[in-house]
């Protein structure tokens, strides 16, 4: 049976036809939540997409948080359903206690867009199996308020237990403690990430890496992983 996956869009959602897509690229049935469901529809995973959730007021993904979608995805991911949150619906995570931590301004003060290489060093959650631990990928990021931020202490427990699920290779693009892009919860189901896999799906329509061997085909691998739970 094909695997169900609900996508969220919350007003102000731009990436959530691209996340859709990436689904049914993968092999799965993409489904279209609203974000005044109060129910998920009988979906096998859930998707909070790239955007500006209600204009990013107050700030990026607090209101959001308080969707009645958003309390049927917490209590789904309580009992272990596969959550992925995409830049903006990374933010909605950490807005709603998923994930610790936040995202806060670039460190350059501007907003940034371009291909970004990242390590996978946690190869073990729900949404990363399909790749190898120290793995480098490339997908495209884009954002102003990308860089993640907790305690000292936070960042040591994270790193000790294994939740950083990716990082930027090289240069820090916007500050991130310990470059991180990417953490997980303890449970493994629960993955978000500053950069865009959805605008890595397809050959020719997505980052190559520098021999052109992916042809930007990176982050469907995402994708496909939650896929293979369901």
């Amino acid at each position: 049976m094909t695997g169900r996956v609900g996508v969220v869009t919350f007003p102000g959602t731009l990436d959530d036809q691209d996340a859709r897509r990436a689904v049914r690229l993968a092999g799965g049935e993409p489904v279209p939540l609203w974000h005044k469901d109060a129910d998920l529809h009988g979906v096998d995973a859930v998707i909070l997409p790239g955007g500006f959730s209600y204009g990013d007021y107050l700030r990026c993904g607090a209101i959001s948080r308080f969707s009645p979608v958003m309390e049927a995805v917490i209590e789904a991911a309580g009992r272990g359903m596969p959550v992925l949150g995409i830049c903006n619906g990374f933010q909605v995570l950490c807005e709603a206690h998923l994930l610790p931590g936040a995202l806060v301004r670039n460190s350059g003060q501007t907003f940034l867009c371009r291909d970004q290489r990242l390590v996978v060093e946690n190869a073990d959650t729900a949404w990363t199996t399909r790749f190898e631990s120290g793995q480098v990928i490339t997908v495209p990021l884009k954002h102003g308020e990308g860089s993640y931020q907790a305690e000292p202490a936070e960042i040591e427990r994270l790193e000790g237990e294994g939740q950083i699920v990716f990082r930027y290779e090289g240069d820090n693009p916007n500050g991130s403690a310990h470059n991180i892009a990417g953490v997980t919860n303890a449970a493994g189901n629960v993955v978000g990430l500053m950069p865009h896999p959805e605008h890595a799906v397809e050959p020719g329509f997505g980052p190559d890496d520098e021999q052109g061997i992916r042809a930007g085909v990176d982050g469907l691998e995402i994708f496909a992983a939650v896929l293979n739970r369901c």
